[in-house]
């Protein structure tokens, strides 16, 4: 007993890094939409298509990522994701060079499809690794490490993709055709380097769990596996919780660098002392030599940073207290930060939609092994439907997109605003029948 404890805690350890991976990848992708944006002039429906092309592969690839996953095992379903991110990564280079969008959403398409498989293989996997009553705490401690690759994304993303000025259609037109040339390779410099280099990291990672030995705990695959799992009311339930969660999280996050400039924001931080010197240790420069985006793009990492904190919290909560009531409780908070957010201006309207990072920290991990629990060697097939519904990052972002077009992102934000009510919801449904 004591050995299979020490080669569980050494293959959580190994797969939780690979959490921190794809939430470092998944953030980094925010960080690109406003320079996208104003190089394509794109409006926000438009740009709202790259979290569509990004999250769309989880709705195509997710279950039949399962069904591979539950012939080939954790293993080689999480070598196998390795390998498509590192494609999808390398793609960027041409992307960029060519400059066409449509080949970014290509590029994006095939590093989500490499995600999709790993969380497909990597969620449960964790989940598995011990005991049933400590699976949601178990998952809240490795997406702990996810939000710590989100939290360090946007400073990154800040420092080497927004931290130079984007020209505007318009600009870049009335250059000469020599400075046009330069102005565009070093655009599609800023692109390509950080992708190229994530790109290497991932094929080392591939390499090392090729060949280290993990635990198998996948046994045998139940016929008719997904009939049998559409009839089980929490496991659907779930899903459609795992669809609106990761909608409301990811739409915030996409637009927070866009919904601070229309809250004039970058002017209102330079003219705060505190404020300029927290955009300045975050960026690590002067905010004189930044754009706009950059000043405020920084304190994104707030959000992503907030989903750490709460998710290492969350991992102690959901020991002592039943997850259900965790959940509610926190898509309360939610709820509350956001309607602060749409009735004030300034830096309260930004801190209190950053807070919502805080609440959201525990929702994913939990509202995953409520959904799975009692599923035995389902789990792969019922990780592929819940990871499906992981599309909800492509639908949700969109349409607030087009309402923000409309009417403006304070009441857009209604839309997410009944994400987080339905959230409640399952929470308390779960906590009366467990």
């Amino acid at each position: 007993m004591k050995q299979q404890n020490q080669s569980y805690g050494s293959a959580f350890l190994l797969v939780t890094s690979l959490f921190f991976l794809w939430g470092f990848i998944t953030v980094l992708v925010d960080s690109l939409i406003p320079r996208i944006r104003e190089l394509f002039t794109l409006t926000y429906f438009q740009a709202g298509l790259v979290q569509f092309a990004f999250f769309g592969a989880y709705f195509v690839l997710s279950i039949p990522a399962g069904f591979i996953l539950s012939k080939i095992g954790y293993k080689k379903g999480i070598v196998l994701g390795l390998a498509t991110m590192a494609i999808g990564c390398f793609l960027f280079y041409p992307a960029a060079s060519y400059r066409e969008f449509t080949i970014f959403l290509m590029a994006y398409f095939t590093l989500a499809g490499g995600m999709t498989i790993l969380q497909v293989a990597a969620n449960p996997y964790v989940a598995a690794l011990g005991s049933e009553v400590g699976a949601s705490s178990r998952l809240n401690l490795s997406q702990a490490f996810n939000s710590l690759g989100t939290a360090i994304a946007p400073i990154i993303g800040a420092m080497f993709i927004l931290s130079e000025k984007v020209k505007t259609s318009d600009e870049i037109d009335a250059l000469s055709n020599t400075a046009k040339e330069a102005y565009l390779i070093s655009e599609a410099s800023a692109v390509q380097t950080p992708f190229l280099g994530i790109a290497g990291f991932i094929i080392l990672l591939a390499l090392v769990f090729l060949f280290v030995k993990l635990p198998t705990i996948l046994q045998k695959v139940p016929k008719g596996g997904y009939r049998k799992l559409l009839n089980k009311p929490s496991l659907v339930m779930g899903a459609i919780g795992i669809f609106l969660y990761v909608g409301a999280e990811v739409a915030i996050g996409s637009y927070l660098v866009n919904y601070f400039i229309d809250l004039e924001l970058s002017l209102a931080i330079q003219n705060s002392e505190t404020m300029r010197s927290l955009s300045e240790t975050l960026l690590g420069n002067s905010i004189i030599e930044v754009s706009n985006l950059a000043i405020v793009g920084a304190f994104v990492t707030f959000y992503w940073s907030g989903a750490m904190v709460g998710r290492f919290i969350g991992a102690y909560l959901t020991k002592i207290i039943k997850p259900a009531k965790v959940l509610s409780a926190f898509a309360i908070g939610a709820l509350v930060m956001i309607f602060i957010s749409m009735s004030t201006t300034g830096f309260v309207a930004m801190w209190s939609i950053l807070a919502v990072g805080l609440f959201n920290s525990i929702m994913f991990p939990t509202i995953f092994t409520m959904a799975i629990d009692g599923l035995d060697d389902l789990k792969p097939q019922a990780s592929g439907i819940l990871c499906t519904m992981i599309v909800g990052g492509a639908i949700i972002p969109p349409l607030y997109g087009k309402l923000a077009d409309h009417f403006g992102f304070k009441l857009a934000l209604i839309l997410v605003v009944l994400c987080y009510g339905y959230i409640f919801l399952y929470g308390r449904i779960k906590h009366r029948n467990p």
